[in-house]
């Protein structure tokens, strides 16, 4: 965005917090009719939202009021929805809590990856935001129902960590919505593997969890309900490579043991 604004001979704005003194007369004083706020990891004050003479707007990654936050595509990802979307809202001072102008849903795809959906939810939320502004002046702003609402915090490295007592299904979604950041992590052989890429597949989880169990030709992983087959992994300090591939490098074999991740 500040490439193609300088691009354009557009003057560019970074203040390090706009709760800072003076940023808020500083916008009003640009005489701006609207705001538009994408992707800006800071709560606004009042003041700051109020400053253009139509307020400001937001557009979010999730169908409001359900994960309001800043990891709403990952989030809905990893708990398993297969349906999210854009919304356009008027923005208050709350997080993610302003009427609701404009909502397009989409469908997430059951092998989908966060950085996948990330993508299409881009291009989705470019028409979404050019069509609120075209609609601005006939759009009638819905309250959200607070009641309903679930919360995206931002993602932690330890959010990744794979527990293997949880049913594989979870985990396929963890390491789906953990992809591309930061990754689903457990332990082998000695040292943190990331799964990138994994599928719940058929059959009794035999052993322990954590456990690899053979399961037609290949070796999959027992967990708290049912088994995981990886299928793209990431040894530390390695490139990425196939699940075959990295079992045959580290030589492990059925009854072998995989850790947990680091929280």
């Amino acid at each position: 965005m500040k490439e193609a604004a300088l691009a354009a001979g557009l003057p560019v704005l970074q203040p390090p917090r706009l709760r800072d003194p003076g940023w808020a007369e500083r916008l009003a004083a640009l005489g701006a009719d609207l705001a538009v706020v994408v992707a800006f990891g800071q709560i606004l004050p009042k003041a700051v939202l109020e400053a253009p003479a139509r307020g400001s707007i937001n557009i979010h990654a999730s169908l409001l009021p359900r994960y309001r936050g800043a990891a709403p595509i990952q989030w809905a990802i990893i708990r398993g929805e297969t349906e999210t979307g854009i919304t356009t809202f008027a923005m208050d001072p709350g997080m993610d809590t302003g009427d609701v102008l404009l909502a397009r849903p989409m469908t997430i795809s059951a092998d989908e990856t966060a950085g996948e959906l990330s993508a299409r939810l881009a291009r989705l939320g470019a028409d979404v935001i050019v069509e609120t502004l075209d609609r601005l002046a006939t759009l009638t702003p819905t309250p959200q129902d607070h009641a309903a609402a679930t919360l995206a915090p931002r993602l932690k490295k330890g959010d990744g960590a794979i527990d293997w007592t949880r049913p594989a299904r979870d985990l396929v979604n963890l390491a789906r919505g953990c992809n591309p950041w930061p990754g689903a992590t457990a332990q082998a052989a000695g040292a943190a593997l990331t799964i990138w890429r994994a599928r719940a597949v058929g059959g009794a989880a035999r052993g322990a969890p954590g456990t690899l169990v053979a399961h037609e030709g290949a070796l999959a992983v027992a967990t708290g309900e049912g088994l995981l087959l990886p299928v793209e992994v990431q040894p530390e300090n390695r490139r990425a490579m196939p699940w075959a591939d990295y079992l045959h490098g580290v030589r492990l074999a059925a009854g072998a043991r995989l850790g947990p991740g680091a929280a």
